[in-house]
């Protein structure tokens, strides 16, 4: 199962994420739906030079600044007083719920008014220990309470038309009296929660769709009801053929109203140094935007990265194609890999094999174009005792290892993963979920060990947190050199289904389910790599050997009757050899795997 395709490009980013709210506060009040006065609020000051230091030892080359933009939120400063709360998820407020597209959260700020120039330094400390700044770019709505108070003149909604559903230079789609819930007012789903009547003051006389595309007057409290739905010039509601859309080559004043003021908010956080921009839910975006969109965004900054939140089992998508190719296509340069995280989160939680990544390596471009993680922000924690088996911190290690091996993607590590951060208990809006609340004051108890005051040393942790911290480095490391950066990918799992000693557990008669291998080898420099793991998590597996096939051993390139040797790059000192001729018969014989571990050994001869 070879990709074999060459690429010249430059390292790929290795992105860690971080959100502003939790990175550097270490309040360990933890007040279940507390203040940010009782549970305090990371700043941009916190994110230090030692702070920095330590990432870039680890290897990253990108940090995504996660919940920069202004959200609406239950938090008041002077001049700017606090939004309804039947508007907002969590007294913190949703970063995905944004008021003001050209401001920063003044939570963040140690002085709210100065909040802009404390973000233009902060992204000045990232540039000085050469790590480049990615923040959000959320098209698809914003907060019901959306008002720019730093570009008033591009506020979205000013000079829309009321009294229509749609109309191509309207920033909202407005509810009409026939439309589901029986007509104004607006009646939102808070009712009865603290604080909440179930009402909001701005959509007394008329209502906008939400963000999840809810054409109704009265939204669920599953739905997004705290955002409203963009519009690009397209009628959702009509289905997704948008070829009449503009071109991408069309100028400011043929495309429609939204389009020009994205472009203009892209523009401006251009200017102000930021590298890149992480979109959200870009597939409830037309294609059309995007290839306008990007290509303005690279005339201004050549380099600009962008990478794409997108799932192509949602409805809501607006293209008939698969929504990752289309997207990679208009010109981003990584989309979110959802289906391997799925299949590897599945291993544990509900049945899968190893076996089922296999499909999904014969995406063509997009394999190695998908940006691949084990958290983020949407996502549960590794270390849950409620997920992932509720096996602990360990699962990360194989998982991460085959995600950040197999392609020559971007890649990306949550704070709190590294630490083996496990989000237990409630701390407000979000409830018990396994995930750190991006809606709520508060700090995360185990990475908090490791900021440490501060001095992000992390004396605090235990010795196996120190050590999961170590192998994430060496992992991020060992996967920066050509084969995984620039090499092609051969999948071995097929091959070995029939092989008994390929880590079979039990009574098992197939291969695959606990075990997954794969080659990566550079054309160029001909440097290559087998990359084992076995993600059972308390079953030690031994005698393993892996069988590599003919048409592998062309993919790897070598030739003649030469000893080959495999030797670890990640976690251990391990070697061993076997001539060519047995390769395929007798295969390569690995080392005792212990439960939730991976190899990376580079192939010698």
């Amino acid at each position: 199962m070879p990709h074999n395709s060459h690429s010249a490009e430059p390292a790929r980013p290795v992105i860690y994420q971080l959100m502003i709210r939790t990175f550097g506060n270490t309040n360990e009040t933890r007040k279940t739906n507390g203040t940010l006065a009782e549970n305090g609020c990371g700043k941009f000051s916190d994110i230090t030079g030692p702070a920095l230091v330590s990432l870039k030892q680890m290897g990253f080359t990108h940090v995504w600044l996660t919940g920069v933009l202004e959200q609406a939120s239950g938090t008041a400063y002077p001049g700017r007083p606090a939004d309804d709360p039947d508007i907002l998820k969590g007294i913190a407020g949703s970063p995905y719920a944004i008021k003001d597209y050209f401001d920063v959260c003044p939570d963040y700020a140690l002085d709210p008014a100065n909040r802009l120039a404390e973000f233009a330094e902060l992204v000045g400390r990232c540039h000085a220990h050469e790590l480049k700044v990615i923040i959000d770019f959320v098209p698809n709505h914003v907060a019901r309470s959306y008002a720019s108070d730093v570009m008033p003149h591009l506020s979205f909604g000013q000079g829309d038309k009321r009294d229509v559903f749609f109309d191509r230079d309207n920033h909202f789609y407005y509810l009409g009296s026939n439309d589901a819930g029986g007509g104004p007012p607006l009646k939102l789903p808070t009712a009865g929660m603290p604080g909440c009547d179930g009402s909001f003051d701005g959509e007394t006389g008329f209502g906008r769709v939400t963000g999840n595309n809810v054409v109704s007057w009265v939204p669920s409290i599953h739905d997004w009801y705290e955002t409203v739905k963009l519009n690009y010039g397209h009628d959702f509601t009509q289905g997704r053929a948008t070829s009449h859309l503009p071109g991408p080559d069309a100028a400011l004043s043929e495309v429609p109203k939204t389009w020009r003021t994205m472009d203009a908010i892209l523009a401006y956080w251009q200017k102000t140094g930021v590298d890149g921009f992480r979109a959200d839910m870009a597939h409830m975006v037309p294609m059309e935007f995007w290839r306008w969109a990007v290509k303005r965004a690279r005339a201004r900054q050549a380099d600009v990265f962008f990478s794409a939140e997108a799932y192509d089992n949602d409805p809501a998508k607006l293209t008939d194609g698969h929504v990752l190719d289309e997207l990679l296509h208009a010109g981003f340069d990584a989309v979110y890999d959802d289906p391997s995280y799925d299949v590897l989160e599945g291993i544990y939680d509900s049945g899968k094999w190893a076996n089922d990544l296999d499909p999904l390596t014969f995406a063509g471009p997009r394999f190695h174009k998908s940006l691949r993680y084990a958290e983020n922000h949407d996502e549960v924690r590794l270390a849950s005792l409620k997920e992932w088996g509720g096996h602990g911190m360990k699962v990360g290690k194989p998982v991460s290892a085959v995600l950040f091996a197999m392609g020559r993607g971007a890649v990306m590590l949550y704070h709190g993963q590294e630490v083996g951060e496990p989000a237990a208990g409630a701390e407000g809006f979000g409830g018990d979920d396994a995930r750190t609340s991006i809606f709520d004051y508060g700090s995360m108890p185990e990475f908090a060990k490791w900021v440490n005051g501060g001095k992000f040393d992390g004396p605090r942790l235990s010795d196996e947190q120190k050590s999961l911290r170590e192998w994430y480095g060496k992992l991020i490391r060992a996967t920066q050199v050509r084969a995984f950066t620039a090499g092609g990918f051969y999948g071995l799992n097929h091959a070995n289904k029939g092989n008994p000693e390929f880590g079979r557990v039990g009574d098992e008669t197939v291969s695959g389910h606990w075990l997954y291998a794969f080659l990566r080898r550079d054309s160029r420099t001909g440097q290559a790599f087998l990359v084992v793991a076995n993600f059972h998590p308390s079953e030690t597996l031994r005698g393993v050997k892996i069988s590599i096939p003919q048409d592998a051993v062309m993919f790897l390139g070598h030739s003649g009757d030469d000893i080959w040797s495999f030797t670890d790059r990640l976690d251990s000192t391990w070697s061993g050899s076997v001539p060519r001729s047995l390769l395929e018969t007798e295969g390569v014989a690995l080392p005792e795997l212990a439960p939730c571990s991976a190899l990376l050994l580079e192939i010698g001869k």
